[in-house]
Protein backbone atom coordinates (compact mmCIF):
# COMPACT_ATOMS: atom_id res chain seq x y z
CA UNK A 1 0.00 0.00 0.00
CA UNK A 2 1.23 3.47 -0.76
CA UNK A 3 1.73 6.02 1.41
CA UNK A 4 0.33 8.63 -1.28
CA UNK A 5 -2.73 6.85 -0.52
CA UNK A 6 -3.44 8.57 2.77
CA UNK A 7 -1.95 12.48 1.10
CA UNK A 8 -4.58 15.34 1.38
CA UNK A 9 -4.67 19.17 0.96
CA UNK A 10 -4.83 21.30 4.15
CA UNK A 11 -5.50 24.96 4.70
CA UNK A 12 -2.81 26.51 6.69
CA UNK A 13 -5.03 28.76 8.26
CA UNK A 14 -6.67 25.70 9.51
CA UNK A 15 -3.93 24.66 11.85
CA UNK A 16 -4.92 25.59 15.48
CA UNK A 17 -2.26 27.79 17.32
CA UNK A 18 -3.95 27.57 20.62
CA UNK A 19 -6.53 25.19 22.23
CA UNK A 20 -10.56 26.26 22.49
CA UNK A 21 -11.11 27.60 25.60
CA UNK A 22 -12.59 26.22 27.75
CA UNK A 23 -11.15 22.97 26.58
CA UNK A 24 -14.75 21.03 26.17
CA UNK A 25 -16.30 23.65 24.26
CA UNK A 26 -14.05 22.18 20.84
CA UNK A 27 -16.23 20.55 17.92
CA UNK A 28 -16.07 17.18 17.39
CA UNK A 29 -17.42 15.53 13.91
CA UNK A 30 -19.27 11.95 15.14
CA UNK A 31 -18.21 9.89 12.16
CA UNK A 32 -20.55 6.78 11.71
CA UNK A 33 -23.23 6.02 9.21
CA UNK A 34 -22.91 9.57 8.14
CA UNK A 35 -21.83 12.88 9.77
CA UNK A 36 -22.57 15.00 12.66
CA UNK A 37 -21.38 18.67 13.55
CA UNK A 38 -21.36 18.56 17.57
CA UNK A 39 -19.31 20.32 20.24
CA UNK A 40 -17.54 18.24 23.09
CA UNK A 41 -19.48 18.27 25.43
CA UNK A 42 -22.48 16.40 23.48
CA UNK A 43 -19.89 13.56 24.29
CA UNK A 44 -21.98 12.01 26.70
CA UNK A 45 -24.70 11.28 24.77
CA UNK A 46 -23.25 9.88 22.20
CA UNK A 47 -22.00 7.11 24.42
CA UNK A 48 -24.25 4.55 26.25
CA UNK A 49 -24.28 3.61 30.13
CA UNK A 50 -22.04 0.90 30.53
CA UNK A 51 -19.27 1.92 28.18
CA UNK A 52 -15.70 2.44 29.76
CA UNK A 53 -13.61 5.63 28.37
CA UNK A 54 -9.61 4.73 28.27
CA UNK A 55 -7.47 7.77 29.02
CA UNK A 56 -3.30 7.81 28.81
CA UNK A 57 -2.13 9.69 31.82
CA UNK A 58 1.05 10.19 30.64
CA UNK A 59 2.85 14.17 31.96
CA UNK A 60 4.60 15.73 29.11
CA UNK A 61 7.91 16.76 30.30
CA UNK A 62 9.91 20.35 29.07
CA UNK A 63 12.07 18.39 27.10
CA UNK A 64 12.99 20.81 24.23
CA UNK A 65 16.33 22.32 24.91
CA UNK A 66 17.88 25.48 23.04
CA UNK A 67 21.69 25.54 23.65
CA UNK A 68 25.14 26.42 21.76
CA UNK A 69 27.82 23.99 20.39
CA UNK A 70 30.81 27.25 20.25
CA UNK A 71 29.24 29.65 18.47
CA UNK A 72 26.47 27.98 16.59
CA UNK A 73 23.39 27.49 18.41
CA UNK A 74 21.53 24.13 18.58
CA UNK A 75 17.92 23.40 19.27
CA UNK A 76 17.11 19.67 20.63
CA UNK A 77 13.67 18.12 21.86
CA UNK A 78 14.80 14.71 23.79
CA UNK A 79 12.54 11.94 22.76
CA UNK A 80 13.36 8.45 24.54
CA UNK A 81 15.85 7.66 27.40
CA UNK A 82 18.04 4.93 26.83
CA UNK A 83 19.65 4.88 30.14
CA UNK A 84 20.04 7.44 33.50
CA UNK A 85 20.91 10.77 31.89
CA UNK A 86 21.18 9.77 28.35
CA UNK A 87 18.56 10.71 25.83
CA UNK A 88 18.04 10.11 22.08
CA UNK A 89 16.96 13.73 20.32
CA UNK A 90 16.14 15.22 17.51
CA UNK A 91 18.52 18.06 17.21
CA UNK A 92 19.04 21.03 14.71
CA UNK A 93 21.20 21.59 12.78
CA UNK A 94 21.78 17.87 13.41
CA UNK A 95 24.53 17.59 10.31
CA UNK A 96 26.83 19.80 12.13
CA UNK A 97 27.05 17.72 15.20
CA UNK A 98 29.15 14.79 15.79
CA UNK A 99 30.15 12.32 18.39
CA UNK A 100 31.93 13.80 20.63
CA UNK A 101 30.76 17.28 20.74
CA UNK A 102 29.96 19.53 23.91
CA UNK A 103 26.32 21.03 23.58
CA UNK A 104 25.93 23.79 26.46
CA UNK A 105 21.81 24.57 27.08
CA UNK A 106 22.46 26.49 30.50
CA UNK A 107 24.40 26.97 33.64
CA UNK A 108 25.19 23.79 34.72
CA UNK A 109 23.77 21.68 31.94
CA UNK A 110 25.66 20.57 29.12
CA UNK A 111 25.50 17.14 27.05
CA UNK A 112 27.90 15.63 25.11
CA UNK A 113 26.84 13.62 21.32
CA UNK A 114 27.45 10.48 21.75
CA UNK A 115 26.12 8.95 18.78
CA UNK A 116 24.39 10.31 15.89
CA UNK A 117 21.62 8.67 13.76
CA UNK A 118 19.15 9.13 11.01
CA UNK A 119 16.85 12.34 10.44
CA UNK A 120 18.36 14.34 12.98
CA UNK A 121 18.56 11.96 15.89
CA UNK A 122 21.40 12.75 18.23
CA UNK A 123 22.32 10.80 21.58
CA UNK A 124 22.95 13.09 24.12
CA UNK A 125 24.51 12.02 27.37
CA UNK A 126 24.40 14.68 30.52
CA UNK A 127 26.52 13.17 32.79
CA UNK A 128 23.93 13.35 35.53
CA UNK A 129 21.13 11.14 37.21
CA UNK A 130 17.56 11.07 36.40
CA UNK A 131 16.92 13.24 38.88
CA UNK A 132 18.82 16.14 38.81
CA UNK A 133 18.03 16.26 34.68
CA UNK A 134 14.46 16.28 35.31
CA UNK A 135 15.00 19.02 38.06
CA UNK A 136 17.13 21.02 35.00
CA UNK A 137 14.82 20.23 32.75
CA UNK A 138 11.71 21.85 34.57
CA UNK A 139 13.69 24.82 35.21
CA UNK A 140 15.43 25.21 31.63
CA UNK A 141 13.13 22.95 29.15
CA UNK A 142 10.47 24.08 27.18
CA UNK A 143 6.72 21.90 26.28
CA UNK A 144 7.62 20.22 23.05
CA UNK A 145 5.54 21.74 20.77
CA UNK A 146 4.71 19.81 17.88
CA UNK A 147 7.05 21.63 14.66
CA UNK A 148 3.68 23.07 12.96
CA UNK A 149 2.91 25.05 16.17
CA UNK A 150 4.82 28.38 15.43
CA UNK A 151 6.09 30.70 17.84
CA UNK A 152 8.16 33.08 17.64
CA UNK A 153 10.78 31.55 20.36
CA UNK A 154 10.36 28.30 22.29
CA UNK A 155 7.12 27.59 24.36
CA UNK A 156 5.37 29.89 26.21
CA UNK A 157 3.87 29.87 29.68
CA UNK A 158 0.59 29.39 28.17
CA UNK A 159 1.77 25.94 26.89
CA UNK A 160 2.89 24.85 29.64
CA UNK A 161 -0.50 24.53 31.09
CA UNK A 162 -2.04 24.01 27.67
CA UNK A 163 -0.05 21.48 26.78
CA UNK A 164 -0.86 19.05 29.37
CA UNK A 165 -4.08 17.44 29.93
CA UNK A 166 -6.17 17.19 33.48
CA UNK A 167 -5.17 13.32 33.60
CA UNK A 168 -1.32 14.18 33.21
CA UNK A 169 0.20 12.24 36.29
CA UNK A 170 3.34 9.84 34.91
CA UNK A 171 6.01 12.19 33.88
CA UNK A 172 7.95 10.71 30.83
CA UNK A 173 5.64 12.27 27.41
CA UNK A 174 7.74 14.62 24.90
CA UNK A 175 4.47 15.23 23.15
CA UNK A 176 0.72 15.22 24.57
CA UNK A 177 -2.12 12.67 24.02
CA UNK A 178 -3.81 15.39 22.18
CA UNK A 179 -7.56 13.86 22.10
CA UNK A 180 -7.60 13.98 25.99
CA UNK A 181 -6.78 18.16 26.11
CA UNK A 182 -10.47 18.55 25.55
CA UNK A 183 -11.87 17.06 28.31
CA UNK A 184 -12.05 19.00 31.87
CA UNK A 185 -13.63 18.40 35.21
CA UNK A 186 -17.28 19.32 34.64
CA UNK A 187 -17.12 16.85 31.00
CA UNK A 188 -16.03 14.38 33.52
CA UNK A 189 -18.56 14.93 36.02
CA UNK A 190 -21.48 14.55 33.25
CA UNK A 191 -19.91 11.46 32.07
CA UNK A 192 -20.35 10.01 35.13
CA UNK A 193 -23.60 10.81 35.04
CA UNK A 194 -25.00 8.89 32.20
CA UNK A 195 -22.86 5.48 33.64
CA UNK A 196 -19.73 6.05 31.25
CA UNK A 197 -16.23 4.36 33.13
CA UNK A 198 -13.20 5.41 33.05
CA UNK A 199 -9.67 3.78 33.50
CA UNK A 200 -6.71 5.07 33.00
CA UNK A 201 -3.51 3.44 31.52
CA UNK A 202 0.03 4.91 30.48
CA UNK A 203 1.81 5.37 27.14
CA UNK A 204 4.88 7.96 27.03
CA UNK A 205 4.27 9.59 23.38
CA UNK A 206 7.52 10.38 21.71
CA UNK A 207 8.22 12.73 19.35
CA UNK A 208 8.64 10.18 16.36
CA UNK A 209 4.91 10.46 16.39
CA UNK A 210 5.39 13.84 14.42
CA UNK A 211 8.18 12.25 12.08
CA UNK A 212 7.17 11.93 8.52
CA UNK A 213 6.42 9.05 6.41
CA UNK A 214 9.62 8.92 4.07
CA UNK A 215 9.13 5.64 2.50
CA UNK A 216 7.08 5.06 -0.83
CA UNK A 217 5.22 1.93 0.78
CA UNK A 218 3.80 2.01 4.40
CA UNK A 219 5.71 -2.06 4.98
CA UNK A 220 9.35 0.03 5.01
CA UNK A 221 8.20 2.76 7.75
CA UNK A 222 9.55 1.89 11.05
CA UNK A 223 7.58 3.04 14.04
CA UNK A 224 9.66 4.52 16.81
CA UNK A 225 8.84 2.59 20.50
CA UNK A 226 7.37 3.84 23.24
CA UNK A 227 7.02 2.64 26.87
CA UNK A 228 4.12 1.73 28.64
CA UNK A 229 1.96 0.27 30.86
CA UNK A 230 -1.51 -1.30 31.53
CA UNK A 231 -2.25 -1.99 35.15
CA UNK A 232 -4.02 -5.51 36.22
CA UNK A 233 -6.84 -3.36 37.84
CA UNK A 234 -7.01 -1.24 34.72
CA UNK A 235 -6.88 -4.74 33.10
CA UNK A 236 -9.37 -5.90 34.25
CA UNK A 237 -12.31 -2.79 34.51
CA UNK A 238 -11.96 -2.93 30.50
CA UNK A 239 -12.13 -6.63 30.63
CA UNK A 240 -15.48 -6.41 32.97
CA UNK A 241 -17.07 -3.79 30.78
CA UNK A 242 -16.42 -6.03 27.42
CA UNK A 243 -17.59 -9.24 29.38
CA UNK A 244 -21.54 -7.13 30.29
CA UNK A 245 -21.20 -5.90 26.65
CA UNK A 246 -19.96 -2.57 26.98
CA UNK A 247 -17.66 -0.63 24.45
CA UNK A 248 -14.24 0.03 24.98
CA UNK A 249 -13.60 3.59 24.15
CA UNK A 250 -9.94 4.97 23.35
CA UNK A 251 -9.32 8.68 24.09
CA UNK A 252 -6.62 9.29 21.66
CA UNK A 253 -4.06 7.10 19.47
CA UNK A 254 -1.81 6.32 22.00
CA UNK A 255 -4.19 4.55 24.47
CA UNK A 256 -5.54 2.85 21.62
CA UNK A 257 -2.27 1.39 20.18
CA UNK A 258 -1.37 0.07 23.90
CA UNK A 259 -4.18 -1.60 24.07
CA UNK A 260 -4.18 -3.17 21.27
CA UNK A 261 -0.62 -4.27 22.03
CA UNK A 262 -1.65 -5.85 24.84
CA UNK A 263 -4.84 -7.61 23.43
CA UNK A 264 -5.39 -11.11 22.85
CA UNK A 265 -6.64 -12.62 19.80
CA UNK A 266 -10.52 -12.46 22.22
CA UNK A 267 -10.23 -9.00 23.04
CA UNK A 268 -8.90 -10.08 26.12
CA UNK A 269 -6.74 -7.26 27.64
CA UNK A 270 -3.84 -8.45 29.19
CA UNK A 271 -1.83 -6.30 32.36
CA UNK A 272 1.14 -5.05 30.35
CA UNK A 273 4.73 -3.13 30.76
CA UNK A 274 6.96 -2.66 28.38
CA UNK A 275 7.75 -0.97 25.04
CA UNK A 276 5.53 -0.97 21.52
CA UNK A 277 6.15 -0.16 18.49
CA UNK A 278 2.87 -1.38 16.99
CA UNK A 279 2.11 0.37 13.42
CA UNK A 280 -1.38 -0.42 12.78
CA UNK A 281 -2.62 0.65 9.32
CA UNK A 282 -5.62 -0.74 6.99
CA UNK A 283 -5.96 -4.57 6.85
CA UNK A 284 -5.64 -4.35 10.34
CA UNK A 285 -7.95 -6.37 12.47
CA UNK A 286 -8.70 -4.74 15.92
CA UNK A 287 -8.84 -7.09 19.17
CA UNK A 288 -10.14 -4.59 21.91
CA UNK A 289 -11.16 -1.05 21.18
CA UNK A 290 -14.95 -0.64 20.17
CA UNK A 291 -14.79 3.69 19.41
CA UNK A 292 -11.91 6.32 19.45
CA UNK A 293 -11.63 9.75 20.36
CA UNK A 294 -9.09 11.61 18.32
CA UNK A 295 -7.92 15.08 16.88
CA UNK A 296 -7.42 15.85 13.21
CA UNK A 297 -4.49 14.21 12.09
CA UNK A 298 -1.60 15.32 9.48
CA UNK A 299 -1.48 14.11 5.62
CA UNK A 300 0.63 11.12 5.14
CA UNK A 301 0.90 10.34 8.64
CA UNK A 302 0.85 7.13 10.92
CA UNK A 303 -1.69 8.51 12.49
CA UNK A 304 -4.19 9.22 9.82
CA UNK A 305 -3.11 5.64 8.89
CA UNK A 306 -4.37 4.41 12.02
CA UNK A 307 -7.38 6.31 12.27
CA UNK A 308 -7.96 5.24 8.50
CA UNK A 309 -8.05 1.69 9.68
CA UNK A 310 -10.05 1.93 12.63
CA UNK A 311 -13.41 3.86 10.69
CA UNK A 312 -12.16 2.87 6.50
CA UNK A 313 -10.22 4.66 4.36
CA UNK A 314 -12.91 6.43 2.35
CA UNK A 315 -15.21 6.94 5.68
CA UNK A 316 -11.96 9.21 6.47
CA UNK A 317 -11.32 10.67 3.51
CA UNK A 318 -15.33 12.03 3.45
CA UNK A 319 -14.52 13.11 7.23
CA UNK A 320 -11.70 15.10 6.44
CA UNK A 321 -13.00 16.54 3.11
CA UNK A 322 -16.00 17.58 5.80
CA UNK A 323 -14.03 18.70 8.46
CA UNK A 324 -11.79 21.41 5.94
CA UNK A 325 -15.21 22.39 4.46
CA UNK A 326 -16.73 22.93 7.42
CA UNK A 327 -13.56 25.17 8.72
CA UNK A 328 -12.86 22.31 11.69
CA UNK A 329 -9.30 23.44 13.29
CA UNK A 330 -6.34 20.62 13.20
CA UNK A 331 -3.89 19.11 14.34
CA UNK A 332 -2.43 18.98 18.48
CA UNK A 333 -4.67 22.09 19.52
CA UNK A 334 -7.62 21.44 17.29
CA UNK A 335 -11.02 20.01 17.24
CA UNK A 336 -11.38 16.32 17.57
CA UNK A 337 -13.57 13.85 16.11
CA UNK A 338 -15.10 10.29 17.55
CA UNK A 339 -15.44 7.30 15.52
CA UNK A 340 -16.68 3.96 15.28
CA UNK A 341 -14.81 1.17 14.31
CA UNK A 342 -15.39 -0.01 10.81
CA UNK A 343 -16.63 -3.66 11.11
CA UNK A 344 -15.27 -5.96 8.51
CA UNK A 345 -16.79 -8.80 6.69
Amino acid sequence: MKVDLFDFDLPPDLIARRPASPRDSARLLAVGEGLRDLSVRDLPGLLRRGDIMVFNDTRVIPARLKGRRGRGGVEATLHRRDAPGVWRAFARPARRLNPGDDIDFAPGLSARVAAKGEYGEVTLDFAMDDESLGAALERFGAMPLPPYIKRPALADAQDSLDYQTMFARQPGAVAAPTAALHFTPELMAALAAHGIEHVFVTLHVGAGTFLPVRTEAIKDHKMHAESGEISPDAADAVNRTRARGGRIVAVGSTGLRLLETAAAEDGTIRPFTGETDIFITPGYRFKAVNMMLTNFHLPRSTLFMLVSAFAGLDAMKRAYRHAIDKGYRFYSYGDCCLLEREEKA
